[in-house]
C-alpha cells in the first residue's frame, strides 16, 4: 500500500485530502510545516509527497529541494500560487506536477495514480543484487560501489536487458534497436564487441549478467 505524505498548513484542507486518499486505499500521513515534513520523512519515509508551497516556516520549494538531494521521490505541489513563474520554479526544483488551488479530488487521485505507475515502471527497469547497482532514471551503474563508466551504447544494451528480463534477445532486434537508438552498430561483431566489453565492466567470476545464446542473441539472467 502506497504511502503518501502531506505538507499542508490548511489544517482543514490537509484533513480532508487525507480523509479521500485513505479512503481510495492509501497511507497518509498529515504534517503542517516543513520541520515537521522532514521530521515524517526521515523517519517514516513515502511514496509521494504532496507539498505546499506556503508554510509557516518557510517554501515548499525549500523541502523540495532538501527532498531531491536525498531521494528520488515524486513530489507534487497544491498551492494557491498560480503565477506561471511559481510553477516553473516548482518543476526546477524536480517536481513531478504542479497543481493551484481550488483543484478538484478526482482529478488529483488521477495525477496521483499517473505518477505512482510512472514511479513503478521506472522501478521495473532498475536493478540491484548488492554487486551491481543500475539506476535507469539517473543513468548510474555501480559495481561493488564504485560507479562504472559505459558508453551510451553500452548504456542503451543494459535498457534494453532490464526492460526484458529473462527474455531472448537475438542479434536482429538488438541491431535493429540500437540502430534506432542512433549508434553505429552494422554487424553481429560489432555487437559482439560491445556486449563483451560492457560484461568486462560490469561482471566477475562470482556474478554474471549477460549470457549468450549461442547462434540467437544475448539473454540478461541476472536476479
Amino acid at each position: 500500500m502506497c504511502r503518501i505524505l502531506i505538507i499542508e498548513d490548511d489544517r482543514e484542507m490537509n484533513q480532508g485530502i487525507s480523509y479521500v486518499l485513505e479512503k481510495d486505499g492509501y497511507r497518509t500521513a498529515s504534517v503542517h510545516s516543513i520541520a515537521e515534513g522532514k521530521n515524517a520523512f526521515e523517519e517514516q519515509g513515502a511514496d509521494l509527497i504532496l507539498l505546499d508551497v506556503n508554510l509557516p516556516d518557510g517554501e515548499g520549494f525549500v523541502f523540495c529541494r532538501w527532498v531531491r538531494e536525498r531521494s528520488r521521490v515524486p513530489v507534487l505541489f497544491l498551492t494557491a500560487r498560480d503565477l506561471e513563474e511559481d510553477a516553473l520554479k516548482g518543476y526546477e526544483f524536480g517536481a513531478e506536477d504542479y497543481v493551484t488551488k481550488p483543484f478538484s479530488m478526482k482529478i488529483l487521485l488521477k495525477k496521483i495514480d499517473v505518477i505512482l505507475k510512472r514511479d513503478r515502471e521506472k522501478e521495473k527497469i532498475a536493478f540491484d543484487d548488492g554487486f551491481l547497482q543500475i539506476d535507469l532514471d539517473k543513468a548510474q551503474i555501480r559495481r561493488e560501489g564504485e560507479l562504472c563508466t559505459v558508453t551510451p551504447t553500452e548504456f542503451r544494451i543494459l535498457k534494453e536487458f532490464l526492460m526484458h528480463k529473462g527474455q531472448l534477445l537475438t542479434y536482429e532486434i538488438l541491431l535493429d534497436r540500437l540502430w534506432d537508438g542512433g549508434n553505429q552498430f552494422v554487424d553481429k561483431h560489432a555487437l559482439a564487441v560491445n556486449m563483451n566489453r560492457l560484461r568486462g565492466k560490469i561482471e566477475d567470476e562470482k556474478h554474471k549478467y549477460i549470457s549468450n545464446v549461442y547462434g540467437m542473441g544475448y539473454q540478461w539472467i541476472g536476479k
